[in-house]
């Protein structure tokens, strides 16, 4: 992850993945769930109550290492992934709402991350620097309001372009983010150095797997009434914000340590959601 080159992919992949977001929705569209009242709190419940109250538990019952727990809490503080929507896409979610909920949660992480981290620092010890709000809206708005309001000042004041290149956009992001899937998976098979790095002991991954399991179906339990939504909440409840989350081991020294916990929690969530994504497809045909 300290290769600049991959960092570079990354930022370039998300950019364009969020920018292909806002080229392709409305301002209506993005802000659709604000008018929602009941379904906003349930959404809310579930990514950004129920994820950090299971990971206080989890460290509470669990004797887990300082450098998994200061993972786990930061994962927990860290709502609103910029592959959110793209994630939602493969299990065949509610594009609409899995946009307005990825931009909500990315407002709101200005302030929940913050506040979140600050519970966490109260009731267990951790190793890590605090967050400012400021640094916080520096690292989200540049991977996530800023390729949107492009995309959205694009549609008002050039609307013939945003029909025109909306397409191709969304397809580089997509053909971005496919080569960024496949090469993970190369390097994981063939580097035993991260492999061995990402060995962080049974119990670690019990955690980290019981934190995913439940996630999946409080959000498939609270994102009704419609399948699609179901689907969008539940994988939105265990995507958690990487780039910001490494953005907060970079401020520490120790940062290197949590690491492979971030790391191992974004495979296992993605191998976790494969099952749920298909079985999701399955029903739906089965509906339609």
């Amino acid at each position: 992850m300290d290769n600049p080159l991959i960092l570079h992919y990354v930022t370039l992949m998300i950019f364009s993945l969020m920018f292909a977001i806002g080229i392709n929705h409305s301002f209506e569209q993005l802000t659709s769930l604000w008018r929602q009242p009941s379904f906003l709190l349930r959404s809310l419940l579930a990514v950004i109550v129920l994820v950090p109250l299971v990971v206080g538990l989890l460290l509470w019952v669990f004797d887990l290492p300082i450098a998994v727990a200061t993972g786990l809490a930061v994962l927990a503080a860290a709502p609103g992934a910029p592959l959110t929507y793209k994630r939602t896409q493969m299990a065949a979610g509610d594009p609409t709402y899995a946009a307005s909920l990825q931009l909500t949660l990315a407002l709101l992480a200005v302030v929940i991350t913050p506040v979140t981290l600050a519970i966490f620092y109260a009731l267990y010890e951790l190793a890590t620097e605090r967050m400012t709000p400021l640094k916080v809206i520096l690292q989200v708005g540049e991977v996530t309001f800023l390729p949107v309001i492009i995309g959205l000042l694009i549609q008002r004041f050039a609307p013939g372009t945003a029909e025109r290149i909306g397409k191709p956009v969304r397809v580089i992001g997509n053909v971005l983010f496919l080569i960024f899937a496949v090469l993970l998976i190369v390097l994981l098979v063939i580097a035993p150095d991260l492999r061995a790095m990402l060995n962080i002991g049974g119990l670690s991954i019990t955690a980290i797997i019981i934190l995913v399991v439940a996630s999946l179906a409080w959000g498939h339990l609270l994102g009704g009434p419609s399948r699609e939504q179901r689907a969008v909440l539940a994988i939105a409840s265990i995507a958690r914000n990487a780039g910001l989350a490494f953005f907060i081991a970079g401020l520490s020294d120790y940062g290197q340590q949590f690491i492979p916990t971030l790391i191992t929690y974004l495979i296992l969530g993605s191998l976790l959601a494969v099952p749920y994504s298909v079985w999701m497809k399955r029903q739906m045909k089965k509906v339609a």
